[in-house]
């Protein structure tokens, strides 16, 4: 039946007018009869077309693959001649679904309606998580966040319904937790417009965060380009015990490849310890794999991803992946490009910070670190929840932490918060006495979104520049990021470890050795926290908070304002004009760590995320300034005066000067937010140049027509001062692996030739050309 498959598909892409449609009715496909998901009861399940292009790919390759091979392979473009190798050659994907979460949803629908077309091509869902701001808990929160962001709402809602985008209200929940219990499969080859979109690893799924732009390709039916992905393999020996967590997984992974080690890497986990982690244990540790730069990070379907299918009423998407199983773990002898093992039976628990995700310490070891580094040891606030730790097991080891502490009369001497990760998460907790719990030991329970973690949080008790400590079990704890305090120093574990340091106020606590004192004065030691994995009875639902995409969208409008301060129609870049760029003046020298919240920063900017000539105002505003070595401080080339980086770049703009970004490791670090490659765009930059760029950053930067540039030798970052002018020679020769020259010109007159690399391909260089990728697929419209 397959071959049968394969020309109903044909045949709908030719009457779909080069809409790709690739989810084919069941009544054609003998064993294709399960659908995606219940909210998209139309669209199945193509497990037929995976194992064709997995045996396709074993008879060209003749080895063993691994799992993460599987699945991408198996959703290639063309897998009969597609070039693969590891590490180089770019891959034309068809990814089976995309989400997207509310802020970057903003901008990936504006670029969708700039496309021109009638719907989406793939099924895609919008999220409304990231825009409720953490206040005085979660009714008042999400009442306020409803009536503060109406009009953004309205919009994601009208152009959900228009183009056939299903759309998650505000208070649903997180995005990634709403993929986990509904959209994620094993095998699914997801994109999403957030950086933790791995999260769905823990389901055995490739899901993998892109900018918006990405993802206006995958919903346009063009195939979708990845540079074909190493594959690190961290194998899991004995069983987690105790204290220790899934989330110890990953931060003992952070601490050992750091937050770069994974780039252009799939961290594939396998090995009989994967058999003690819950599925959204594997959720958590998939989740954090953003935070090494990692493409993504999956596990091997499994007896624990079955279980929670089932419990998530997905008991016929279990069984057909029984049925597909061999398709859905790595095969024998399959080998990784490196390998990492890991004795869980020996892992202790961590806390990673502050800063930065990857400086790993064991608990028990990080009090004395802090007193030793002038680290503030006494913990203002305790934070439980984010996309990373917010499932029912985690909420009940926090809570069975927090009951031990009533019982002995303790409350947190921190302030504590706790954001469930769903609607049905909240639901179930409420019903099962977990949130009681947790609010009798002194916690607030915020609104089903993102809050602190992304910097929704309105904090009250310190002023900004006063040094301070939390400790939380989100993923990333860069500088600012939580509470726009550059002195607030955030450490990163898991949920019961945050339960139990707030419960003592210090990060000189180790629950596994230390004792507390209870209300009469006599000492106690919690116990390792147990609960179960999946609720007894069914999870609760909660309030339905989903809006269908109307099956007759011939009278849905989508309006936006010409004076709206808060969404921009967009305008289309200017296209390369052929010549070399010359004499282009330094913006800015970054000195250090320079990841996306530097480059454009989020919390109270969240909400102009649809707005790009107002949020081209946060432009770079954290970065270091190496001439400075302060942030938001540049020197105006033409006045020599010093001001704001959006400031002087508005001003090389309205002079018609062209500009460029001199980066150092890792630039665009952190989140997929594509902004950080727009703004730049948009007040006139035309290359940054670096030692090393994060993926989903470079990746961002060529499809909106920028030059993401590194220096063939890092050391010449060295020879780049901030009063030099660059020239970028051998444009008009643009091709792949051929590098580019940079003319430095010195202010005394003297200049220096130094050696550029770039990884664009043809795809990628016809982007640059025509402005930006999506002013290259209105040209292939038009032709």
């Amino acid at each position: 039946m397959a071959p049968y498959c394969v020309l109903v598909a044909r045949l709908q892409q030719v009457l779909s007018k080069g809409v790709r449609r690739y989810h084919v009715a069941p009544v054609l496909c003998q064993r294709a009869k399960v659908a995606m998901s219940h909210f998209e009861p139309n669209e199945y399940i193509n497990y037929e077309m995976l194992e064709k292009n997995i045996n396709i790919i074993h008879k060209r390759l003749d080895r063993p693959l691994t799992l993460s091979e599987k699945i991408v392979y198996g959703h290639l473009d063309d897998p009969v001649k597609q070039d693969i190798e590891r590490g180089k050659t770019y891959l034309r994907l068809r990814p089976d679904r995309v989400a997207m979460q509310d802020a970057t949803a903003q901008m990936a629908m504006l670029q969708f309606i700039s496309s021109g077309l009638p719907r989406v091509a793939v099924p895609s869902t919008i999220h409304c998580d990231h825009l409720i701001e953490a206040q005085l808990g979660a009714e008042k929160d999400l009442r306020r966040a409803k009536d503060v962001n109406q009009e953004v709402y309205n919009f994601l809602a009208t152009a959900g319904a228009k183009y056939g985008v299903g759309f998650w209200k505000p208070g649903s929940g997180i995005i990634h937790q709403i993929i986990l219990e509904n959209y994620a499969y094993p095998g699914v080859l997801l994109i999403g417009t957030d950086s933790h979109t791995p999260n769905g690893g823990g389901l055995g799924g490739i899901c993998i965060g892109v900018g918006g732009a990405d993802a206006v390709d995958v919903m346009a039916g063009i195939p979708w380009e990845l540079k074909c992905p190493k594959v690190i393999g961290i194998k899991l020996t004995g069983e987690l015990s105790g204290w220790s967590s899934p989330k110890d997984v990953i931060l003992k992974v952070a601490g050992i490849l750091t937050v770069k080690g994974g780039t252009g890497a799939i961290i594939e986990y396998h090995g009989p310890g994967v058999d003690s982690i819950s599925c959204t244990g594997m959720a958590t540790i998939c989740n954090m794999g953003a935070e090494i730069g990692a493409t993504t990070s999956l596990f091997p379907y499994n007896h624990r991803m079955k279980k929670y299918l089932s419990k998530t009423g997905r008991a016929e998407i279990a069984a057909l992946a029984d049925e597909f199983q061999a398709h859905l773990v790595p095969d024998a002898g399959c080998e990784y490009d490196q390998l990492v093992e890991i004795n869980l039976s020996e892992l202790k628990p961590h806390i990673n910070g502050p800063f930065t995700p990857d400086l790993a310490h064991p608990v028990a070891d990080v009090g004395a670190v802090a007193e030793k580094e002038g680290w503030p040891v006494d913990i203002r606030v305790g934070l439980i929840g984010s996309c990373t730790n917010s499932s029912y097991e985690d909420m009940g080891r926090a809570a069975a932490v927090a009951k031990q502490a009533l019982a002995h009369g303790l409350k947190c001497k921190s302030q504590f918060t706790v954001t469930p990760g769903s609607e049905q998460i909240r639901a179930t907790i409420e019903r099962d006495g977990y949130a009681g719990i947790l609010r009798d030991v002194g916690g607030v329970v915020l609104a089903n979104a993102c809050g602190p973690c992304i910097g929704q949080w309105d904090r009250k008790d310190t002023k900004k520049g006063e040094k301070n400590t939390i400790v939380t079990s989100y993923n990333r704890n860069f500088t600012g990021r939580n509470d726009a305090n550059p002195e607030t120093h955030a450490f990163v574990t898991s949920p019961e470890i945050v339960t139990a340091l707030a419960i003592a106020g210090t990060l000189k606590f180790n629950p596994e050795m230390d004792f507390l004192t209870g209300a009469d004065g006599k000492k106690f030691k919690l116990e390792a926290p147990d609960a179960d994995e999946l609720p007894t009875l069914e999870f609760d639902p909660g309030q339905d908070t989903y809006q269908h995409p109307p099956k007759d969208r011939s009278g849905q409008h989508v309006d936006v304002s010409p004076t709206s301060q808060r969404l921009q129609l967009l305008e289309p870049f200017d296209k390369w004009d052929g010549k070399d760029l010359e004499d282009m003046l330094i913006l800015i020298k970054v000195k250090g760590k320079c990841t996306t919240d530097h480059i454009s920063a989020a919390g109270p900017w969240l909400k102009f995320r649809g707005h790009l000539d107002n949020i081209s105002n946060n432009l770079l505003i954290g970065a270091i300034n190496i001439e400075t070595g302060k942030a938001n401080s540049v020197r105006n080339a033409l006045t020599q005066e010093f001001g704001p980086v959006p400031d002087t770049a508005r001003y090389y703009k309205k002079n018609g000067i062209k500009w460029v970004v001199v980066g150092d490791e890792n630039y665009g670090e952190g989140s997929s937010r594509e902004h950080a490659a727009l703004e730049p765009r948009h007040l006139g930059g035309r290359a940054i140049i670096t030692k090393s760029f994060a993926r989903i950053h470079e990746t961002n930067l060529k499809k909106q027509g920028l030059l993401p540039l590194t220096f063939a030798d890092p050391a010449d970052y060295n020879k780049i001062h901030p009063v030099d002018k660059l020239s970028i020679v051998g444009l008009a020769d643009f091709a792949p692996g051929k590098p580019l020259k940079c003319i430095i010109k010195h202010p005394n007159g003297s200049q220096e030739t130094i050696m550029l690399n770039h990884t664009f391909n043809e795809t990628q260089i016809e982007w640059f050309q025509a402005g930006s990728a999506l002013n290259r697929m209105k040209e292939m419209q038009q032709h």
